[in-house]
């Protein structure tokens, strides 16, 4: 009789074989599942006892809601059930659960939160921040122009390697989420400081070594997605922009620049990556949101 471990792992490579997850999203799952597996949730499934392949939906509502009362956010409870109704699926299919404790469960509401955006002249403070003298500043200036062009997320920034890069048609090759490929323009801008970057700065710290990776460290090794993070944030805060900054900010404020100036909310969720045009209507709310209080700033009768 397989044990839940075994389970598990059969799951995990299921869900690879069939939508190509990053590592960090299987870690994820696994580190949700096997934090049910803890409590105790799984202990029936393939147990060979009476109640083999059940699971004790009242004893799951009452896990939920004592992590929901310790402090657990409900975007955290949120991904947790999502894992596991994924998994109760693969358990069902596999014959191994008789019946799916999330088929009536309604996961808790996640509040409502637009997402914080920097304004044109922060992120224009924020470019011109690096100094374009040292290999750092180029690199950096070149991070931050290639996030505010093409929108990137960091695991993408960080996963760009040097034959994505089309400097003719000023286009990037990006690998997104599970694995799908999408075009993202860079704008000349971006272009300039990317071919500065990988002229000067880059080659310099890679002294000859072979590295495929666009942006390395002094190492002349890649950058982590960790150390694009602090760099985000010590350029912000010498541009003297006093509210965190992330490059996940950046890439909330490409979206909603985008629609201020009157793109089209499909070419945006193209260029996002967005599997689901739901997900990229969020800006929509963000751009109306600014509209309201510019008006409320500025307009005598606000």
């Amino acid at each position: 009789m397989a044990s839940s471990s075994e389970h598990l792992d059969r799951f995990l490579d299921s869900i690879w074989a069939e939508d190509g997850l990053a590592r960090q999203t299987l870690e994820a799952y696994r580190n949700d599942l096997t934090g049910f597996g803890r409590s105790g949730l799984f202990d029936g499934i393939g147990a060979g006892a009476e109640n083999s392949g059940i699971i004790d939906t009242s004893g799951l509502m009452r896990l939920l809601s004592r992590r929901l009362g310790s402090g657990a956010s409900v975007a955290t409870l949120r991904r947790q059930i999502s894992a596991l109704r994924r998994y109760c699926r693969w358990l069902r299919r596999q014959n191994l659960l008789r019946h799916d404790p999330l088929a009536t469960l309604e996961p808790p509401r996640k509040p409502f939160r637009l997402p914080a955006v920097l304004s044109e002249d922060q992120v224009e403070s924020l470019l011109a921040a690096p100094d374009p003298e040292t290999a750092l500043g180029q690199r950096d200036r070149a991070i931050l122009e290639v996030l505010y062009a093409s929108g990137l997320r960091v695991s993408e920034l960080t996963g760009l390697e040097l034959p994505a890069i089309n400097f003719r048609q000023g286009v990037l090759r990006v690998t997104g989420k599970g694995g799908k490929d999408r075009l993202a323009p860079l704008g000349e801008e971006a272009i300039h400081w990317l071919q500065a970057w990988c002229r000067d700065g880059r080659h310099l710290w890679l002294n000859n070594r072979p590295c495929a990776a666009v942006f390395i460290s002094r190492r002349g090794k890649p950058l982590t997605r960790q150390a694009v993070w602090h760099r985000v944030r010590a350029c912000a805060r010498q541009a003297g922009i006093v509210d965190p900054v992330s490059p996940h900010k950046l890439r909330h404020s490409f979206a909603t620049h985008l629609l201020d100036h009157g793109a089209d909310l499909r070419i945006v969720q193209l260029l996002l990556g967005h599997a689901d045009l739901s997900t990229t209507q969020i800006y929509t709310h963000v751009a109306a949101t600014r509209l309201k209080n510019l008006h409320k700033d500025h307009h005598p009768r606000g």
